[in-house]
């Protein structure tokens, strides 16, 4: 018998000031019975970093070829495409030639830096490509926020990253590894 993903419902209050961003979104967000607490908050980390009315989650672990999160403009092309892990070169490749924008966010530590020395250089012509890297402490520091029914806020300013609950305030440390080459 198949597992069931478990629903959880995000009251998100996002005020990214870098952006100029502020909404609150109501979630509902399906986690997969392989996920665990911590990917699913990454996700909502993302989400927050990204938000946009025209964000939404994809299938993520439930399928290869759709990402954890993606934007799409009003003709159905990819503008953004957000991975989480650690994905094969291939797999980052097809992304890009697919999406505006790919991001990748990494959040393994120790085996996160050893894929990133393996991919760094065969990724580095990529020129619409991100990797971001969540350290471990803030990614179990996000995960002790993980409830059924959450009330979040996430607060962005000067690159410095705030997730609170009623309970719990999170600052989230964010390492760039690669970034997009400017475009002309």
């Amino acid at each position: 018998m198949a597992l069931k993903a478990t629903i959880h419902r995000v009251q998100f209050q996002i005020a990214d000031m870098d952006r100029h961003y502020y909404a609150d979104h109501a979630l509902t967000v399906a986690r997969h019975p392989s996920e665990t607490d911590e990917r699913m908050m990454v996700r909502l980390l993302a989400f927050a970093l990204h938000a946009d009315e025209a964000l939404a989650f994809g299938r993520g672990v439930s399928a290869e070829d759709e990402p954890d999160l993606w934007q799409k403009d009003l003709t159905g092309a990819i503008d953004l495409w957000i991975q989480l892990g650690q994905p094969d070169e291939k797999a980052i490749r097809r992304a890009c030639g697919r999406a505006g924008r790919v991001i990748l966010y990494t959040y393994s530590g120790h085996g996160a830096e050893i894929w990133w020395e393996q991919v760094a250089g065969k990724c580095a012509a990529l020129d619409n490509l991100s990797v971001i890297d969540i350290p471990p402490a803030s990614v179990q520091a996000l995960a002790s926020l993980a409830a059924k029914g959450m009330t979040l806020s996430c607060t962005v300013q000067d690159g410095e990253v705030r997730l609170t609950s009623p309970e719990a305030s999170v600052e989230v440390e964010l390492t760039v590894r690669k970034q997009p080459k400017t475009r002309r």
